[in-house]
């Protein structure tokens, strides 16, 4: 029966024995490996609830199929050649030339994997872009872009791929390893007549009640980030600078986020800010204005006759 299917592919379709043998070699080896493939899956599903590390293994287990693919395919149908190494490097130089961005992208695929300037679920930026990584792939690698004309570092919607070779060109600011904090300033602007001093205290308690927890939190991630890389900070708790503009004084809050929870700690803090500030008459947000000042009337009383 086998030898009637061989005679007759020869016969009408001009495959030879040899050639009919590893094609069903071939086709063998990928009915199997999708099996095994689909196998594997079906355990990491089951094994794995937490998207991130479902999101690593099935990477993995997709890797190491298409390794395993390419391993076995150019075995079967690589047999005038010694080695696959030799195979390999005969086609080297001509591959370097005709496939130089996908060699690059490639080797900067496993730069991304062994040295781990960024992974699935950091927030990073790149080339001018940032966003949230949801996926690394050989050639690619795929963020959720934030900012652009959205404010507050929140999501655009759109969904950005990346050759991977830029990491080899461009920097990257990630927002995630290392401190994972970062810290924000909110500028709030009063009236030179304002009691700042009044209301330098009145910012100080609120960004106190909703950053104390925060830098508990930041405090115990620092110690971690300092055994890897060379981070210090001798102050991590909030505080309020105080400084002049040309419309009066601003009294500027610094303090630890999150890096995607920036929007909703702005929130909030702006929120009390408002109450807190329309309950006292005699502080007063400033805006850019003219005025006409007398020295004579409004000036110290030193100055008032001069």
């Amino acid at each position: 029966m086998i030898e009637e299917i061989i005679s007759y592919f020869q016969e009408y379709w001009n495959i030879s024995p040899d050639i009919q043998t590893k094609i069903f070699y071939s086709l063998v080896s990928i009915v199997v490996l999708v099996i095994l493939r689909f196998s594997a899956l079906k355990l990491v599903f089951k094994n794995f609830k937490e998207p991130k590390v479902r999101y690593l293994w099935k990477n993995g287990v997709k890797n190491i199929y298409y390794i395993l693919l390419l391993i076995i395919l150019l075995n079967i149908w690589i047999d005038k050649i010694d080695s696959i190494g030799t195979f390999l490097g005969l086609v080297s130089a001509g591959l370097a030339i005709a496939l130089q961005v996908p060699i690059v992208n490639l080797a900067a695929w496993l730069f991304i994997v062994i040295r781990k300037p960024f992974e699935v679920g950091d927030r990073i930026e790149i080339a001018d872009v940032a966003g949230d990584v949801i996926d690394i792939r050989f050639f690619q690698f795929t963020i959720n872009e934030i900012g652009n004309w959205v404010g507050a570092d929140q999501s655009t919607g759109r969904i950005i791929h990346i050759p991977n070779g830029k990491v080899f060109r461009v920097s990257q600011a990630n927002y995630n390893q290392g401190f994972s904090h970062i810290w924000i300033e909110m500028p709030v602007l009063l009236t030179f007549e304002s009691n700042w001093r009044k209301a330098k205290e009145l910012l100080e308690k609120i960004i106190q009640n909703h950053a104390e927890e925060l830098s508990f939190s930041a405090k115990r991630k620092l110690l971690q980030a300092s055994k890897q890389f060379m981070i210090f900070y001798s102050n991590l708790t909030p505080i309020v600078y105080t400084s002049v503009k040309d419309s009066g004084v601003e009294l500027t809050i610094r303090f630890l986020s999150e890096p995607k929870k920036r929007r909703v700690t702005e929130n909030n803090v702006w929120e009390e800010i408002l109450d807190i500030i329309a309950k006292h008459e005699d502080i007063d947000f400033a805006y850019p204005t003219q005025r006409i000042y007398y020295n004579h009337t409004e000036g110290k009383e030193g100055t008032k006759n001069k």
